[in-house]
């Protein structure tokens, strides 16, 4: 059966996470059936962190605060966690999903696929967004 992905409610999700008035820094889409759908949101890191896990796979979208001396100013990432104990057949079913994702999660700076929690280090992935980010200030002062 073809994947298929409940449009409002993840655009929903991703509009709260861009909303500059909301503490929502993160929104999971994980798969229920053929479906994708919200599964979560949330405010902390590690919460998102701990639905990463070794039985799930699941597209992530991020704020992320990056910034120097000069100017801070919020990123986006989209993370494509596949646990390890995912099949082969659902790692390769994930890549062409994820165009339903990218249906709707559109304004991101960069994109991870990931399935070793290591790589889920919060201060990689702001480091890997600063790259992404242009000017760098910071630099200057070192």
């Amino acid at each position: 059966m073809a994947t298929q992905i409940d449009k409002e409610a993840c655009r929903e999700a991703y509009n709260q996470v861009r909303d500059d008035n909301t503490d929502i820094n993160w929104a999971v889409f994980k798969y229920e059936g053929s479906m994708i759908v919200p599964a979560g949101q949330g405010t902390d890191y590690e919460d998102f962190k701990k639905m990463c896990t070794d039985d799930s796979r699941l597209f992530g979208f991020l704020r992320i605060t990056t910034g120097d001396a000069m100017s801070k100013r919020a990123k986006f990432t989209l993370i494509t966690w596949i646990g390890e104990s995912i099949s082969g057949l659902q790692r390769a079913k994930i890549s062409t999903d994820k165009t339903l994702v990218k249906e709707i999660v559109q304004n991101f700076a960069k994109e991870f696929m990931i399935s070793d929690p290591r790589e889920l280090d919060e201060d990689y992935i702001r480091t890997e967004l600063k790259k992404a980010g242009g000017a760098n200030y910071d630099a200057q002062a070192e």
